[in-house]
């Protein structure tokens, strides 16, 4: 009989809604209910994907015996992290306060004022590696509430006392928090290199998770400052995960992170916002180098998007799962993407067997797990015939198709979905796959319509075309507006711009603080024991650098001023950690770039369908220059009263501000390039163009 979280849209709540254990999701009366009968409250929180949470659910929350003792001593609450990352991010910081390390899934017992006094992450079933089992867990925490209640609140309150005591400390110099200046940025640079694995490529040891954000500020600050080192580091990662396993290199897209330094096995759940953050690198790092697998892995993971993420709404779901079925009926982590030589060759033939299993570095012992290996490209001499291994690649992605497909979270993020279309829509241009960009544009139509509600308010997830209910936090507001930014730019059409315009002046009315720090959550958002702040990045950018950047791209396009104090408030905290913790605050460096080369302004008008204006558009959405705006358009046609119309009906274009006053040059098409509305002489010349925009392709 199915429980509560059968009425979700949360998959990973329906996973459970089966479950023998008496599930509620997280609600006011789920804490009146804990109340009323008097007994604590256990707090599971996890998401679909995740490897371990569906171990301890086959474990302990599918067992009869123990669901019923946690149904008789405790109202027990399951929670979604990627739906309520504000629940998620105040009690996690609890947990690694208390414990010193944190993950998923995890485990708090709260009392039913929402305190928190016990923590963990998994528990075994059976006493394991100096771990008590769930269920002596369980008796514990039930004896001490029945037995020493007072000393229990007490420790809950004191919890609560010293997270809630623990305000951020934002950096501000003089009344005000200033970005970062070019010296940040060379010692933001200085401690990279110090980190960087200079044998194996990436930051730090094992695990070693995707370092996006970084290498985009890499790339930002190479075309700024032609520093070689960061364009080389750059380079060399991004070269180091497209050759290893994390890397799927039958059907595209990355894995959320490889256990070992050098990127040969992953944990193989694939996630949205992996995939749309290192498309767009990868699409950067071939507008900065033009290097062939750049564009190969760009081209590919936006294909993997769209072929196995995109729903059918048109925008993109959440996440694959990392385990499936491996054809004898265990659920087994990676068993989709793994082969044996043996494999290879009942699909391949033993010739064609014995090129792949060397190609793709499969051998006899294996790089997982029993015998398997994951497929990686490791470097080699010699020319490899490219018709043989376009052949073998097809036959074994179609081989792969027919084995148990990894579950699918089919839960739409807005956040990711911006990340998706900002991705999608800039790749599109540059690769003149109109495809991508007409996926992009489905994807941003659903989120104005499903997500967003005329007072640029943003739901966080959907299912279905029905929202979850939950407020979208900050982290939405910023990638959501960055990719509608993103797709104004690739199709000129200002509706985007007004979206996103929507979506910031939100930022500034519920999340900004007085000092130019930004909450994660809104000033009208559900109160918590904590209100979480957070301007680090993690496997995405943080909610605090993701706004910044959005912020400053609008003021870009607007000549917004208090946009770009704003974004350039924000900034204070990455001038603080720069330094210190580049690693951690990528985007916002990033940013940073940005406003240090402006950034520049880019307008372009001309016929929509005039091949010189396709050319002198493509080649603005190429440039290199950090952060560079572009608009695009037909220009304005003057009234007697000097007032502008837009050329012939229905364009677009016009409603763009950097088109304002733009004409056409001696009748043809023309780009002008400013930085702080401060321009250079209109050309019409593509070349003139690049090179004012350092463009290298």
């Amino acid at each position: 009989m199915a429980n509560r979280l059968a009425h979700e849209t949360s998959p990973y709540l329906l996973q459970h809604a089966d479950n023998p254990v008496d599930w509620w999701p997280w609600s006011a009366e789920a804490f009146e209910a804990a109340r009323e009968r008097n007994v604590p409250v256990v707090l599971s929180v996890g998401y679909s994907s995740c490897h371990w949470c569906h171990v301890m659910a086959h474990e302990s929350f599918e067992d009869e015996a123990t669901a019923a003792y946690m149904n008789e001593h405790f109202v027990n609450v399951k929670v979604d992290r990627e739906e309520r990352p504000d629940v998620d991010a105040v009690y996690m910081e609890a947990v690694q306060s208390a414990t010193g390390q944190g993950g998923w899934p995890m485990t708090v017992f709260l009392t039913p004022d929402k305190e928190p006094f016990y923590f963990g992450t998994y528990f075994p079933p059976e006493p394991r590696q100096r771990m008590p089992s769930f269920r002596q867990v369980l008796e514990g925490v039930s004896g001490a509430w029945e037995a020493r209640r007072d000393e229990v609140e007490e420790v809950a309150s004191k919890i609560v006392r010293d997270l809630g005591g623990r305000e951020f400390a934002y950096p501000v110099s003089e009344g005000a928090a200033q970005a970062p200046g070019p010296e940040d940025m060379a010692q933001a640079l200085l401690g990279l290199t110090r980190e960087y694995d200079i044998r194996l490529a990436g930051f730090g040891g094992a695990p070693k998770f995707p370092p996006s954000m970084v290498v985009e500020f890499l790339l930002r600050h190479h075309a700024r400052t032609d520093a070689e080192g960061a364009l080389q580091m750059a380079a060399d990662t991004c070269e180091a995960m497209a050759r290893g396993g994390i890397y799927d290199q039958l059907g595209g897209g990355f894995a959320r992170y490889s256990v070992d330094r050098a990127w040969v096995v992953p944990h193989f759940e694939k996630m949205l916002y992996d995939n749309a953050l290192l498309c767009r690198v990868y699409a950067h790092l071939w507008r900065s180098t033009g290097s062939g697998l750049a564009r190969r892995v760009a081209l590919e993971t936006a294909d993997f998007m769209v072929r196995e993420l995109r729903t059918a709404e048109g925008a993109f779901a959440s996440a694959l799962d990392a385990d499936s079925d491996d054809g004898t009926g265990r659920h087994v982590e990676g068993a989709f993407y793994v082969w044996t030589p043996e494999q290879l060759a009942a699909v391949l033939g033993e010739e064609d067997g014995r090129f792949a299993a060397e190609y793709y570095g499969v051998t006899e012992e294996g790089t997982f797990e029993e015998g398997a290996s994951v497929l990686q490209l490791p470097r080699r001499t010699g020319v490899v015939d490219a018709e043989r291994l376009a052949d073998v690649r097809r036959r074994l992605f179609e081989a792969r198709e027919g084995r148990p497909r990894p579950g699918r979270d089919d839960k739409i993020v807005a956040a990711w979905n911006g990340l998706a279309v900002a991705a999608l829509a800039e790749t599109g241009a540059y690769f003149e796959r109109p495809d991508l960009i007409e996926r992009a544009t489905e994807a941003a139509d659903l989120l104005v319509r499903v997500h967003m509600d005329d007072r640029g308010r943003l739901a966080r997830t959907s299912k279905d075309g029905r929202t979850g209910g939950n407020q979208g936090v900050l982290e939405d507001y910023g990638d959501v507006a960055e990719g509608f930014l993103a797709l104004a730019a690739v199709t000129g059409e200002g509706a985007w711009l007004e979206f996103a315009g929507l979506l910031l002046g939100t930022v500034l009315d519920q999340f900004a603080a007085e000092d130019g720090s930004l909450y994660d959550t809104a000033h009208d958002a559900e109160e918590l024991f904590r209100r979480p702040q957070d301007p680090t990045d993690n496997a995405a950018p943080s909610g605090w650098t993701a706004a910044a950047g959005a912020l400053l791209s609008y003021a870009a396009h607007t000549g917004s001023e208090p946009h770009r104090a704003a974004a350039e408030r924000a900034l204070g905290v990455v001038k603080a950690l720069a330094g210190r913790a580049p690693r951690f605050v990528g985007w916002g460096l990033a940013v940073a770039e940005a406003v240090l080369d402006g950034p520049r302004e880019v307008a372009v008008v001309g016929a929509p369908g005039d091949p010189a204006t396709r050319e002198l558009h493509r080649c603005a959405l190429l440039a290199t220059a950090p952060g560079a705006v572009v608009a695009v358009g037909e220009p304005a046609v003057e009234d007697a009263a000097g007032a502008g119309e837009p050329a012939g009906s229905g364009t677009e274009g016009a409603e763009l501000p950097l088109l304002r006053g733009r004409r056409l040059l001696e009748g043809r098409p023309t780009a002008y390039v400013c930085r702080h509305f401060v321009c250079t002489a209109p050309t019409t010349e593509a070349t003139e163009l690049k090179n004012r925009l350092s463009c290298n392709r």
